[in-house]
């Protein structure tokens, strides 16, 4: 009897562990050795080459103003996602009128399609476009929203904060259930503000899941893909190609796998950096550094 306990909780993970391996540490490992080999001889024998993939894609500009690009991205959209669905869910949570109506309607983009919003922005976008013509009716110049590599980047980012900001809003008013309502009372009765008693008291009991939401939104910002493939294949001039669609660019058009390879690990690389610094600055004390 002593024994099936012991096996219990390993038979209930093995499911887990199997899919793990299968779709996550086996092509990870596999990314790793391509990327030390050359394909663009043989495809079906590889060449060993050693590190000259990784020097090769560092002296490629392309591939650094691709990391450049990424970084933008992410300042231009993670700092928004951080704080404006707070904000939103703080004011939803003061037991407003309609307040399951207005989640509902913030919620919906969550679930529609990212081709399907970036799609929809693309037409919006347009020359001709309904944005040009509400600026035209303000006696604005159009704006080349996805041709002017000025503006390319940030209209992309719209279109990624427009799809989060109820993912994140939801986090947030999960969150909320748990702080006490005493602390609202208490800081109610010292004579605190609205915004007093969220700085004093919200904010400081969802640092855990600001730290959460910091993380999940900067990852996701590192791995955007679909709204470029769809709006502006990376252009114009590059300005709005980021590190993964360059690693798609060589991965399955100029079929270079020891070069995308060498990206992917790269681009691994920064996320467990940007992962890191997001424990040492928000979960410190809990993991004890």
């Amino acid at each position: 009897m002593k024994q099936n306990n012991f096996l219990t909780p390993y038979i209930f993970l093995f499911p887990a562990f199997l899919c793990l391996s299968l779709f996550f540490f086996l092509p990870f490992f596999q990314t790793v050795i391509m990327s030390f080999f050359d394909y663009s001889k043989d495809f079906y024998t590889p060449v060993f080459t050693g590190f000259s993939n990784y020097i090769q894609v560092f002296q490629n500009k392309v591939f650094v103003q691709s990391i450049f690009n990424t970084f933008w991205f992410l300042i231009l959209c993670v700092p928004f996602l951080v704080i404006f669905p707070l904000f939103v869910a703080i004011l939803i949570d003061q037991k407003i009128k309609f307040s399951n109506l207005y989640k509902l309607i913030i919620y919906i983009p969550v679930v529609v399609s990212i081709v399907v919003v970036a799609i929809a922005f693309k037409w919006l976008y347009q020359p001709e476009g309904l944005l040009n013509y509400l600026l035209g009716l303000i006696h604005i110049k159009p704006v080349n929203w996805l041709s002017n590599p000025n503006v390319a980047m940030v209209s992309v980012a719209l279109v990624t904060i427009f799809k989060g900001i109820g993912y994140y809003m939801m986090i947030y008013l999960s969150a909320l259930m748990s702080v006490p309502k005493e602390l609202y009372e208490a800081a109610d009765i010292d004579g605190a503000g609205f915004f007093k008693k969220h700085l004093t008291v919200t904010i400081p009991h969802l640092m855990p899941v600001i730290a959460l939401v910091t993380t999940i939104s900067s990852i996701s910002a590192l791995k955007v893909f679909v709204e470029i493939y769809v709006m502006t294949k990376g252009g114009p001039l590059n300005s709005t190609k980021t590190i993964v669609y360059y690693i798609y660019e060589n991965a399955f058009e100029s079929l270079e796998l020891g070069a995308a390879s060498a990206a992917c690990v790269i681009l691994l690389i920064l996320v467990t950096i940007f992962s890191t610094i997001n424990i040492l600055c928000f979960e410190r004390d809990k993991y004890g550094l």
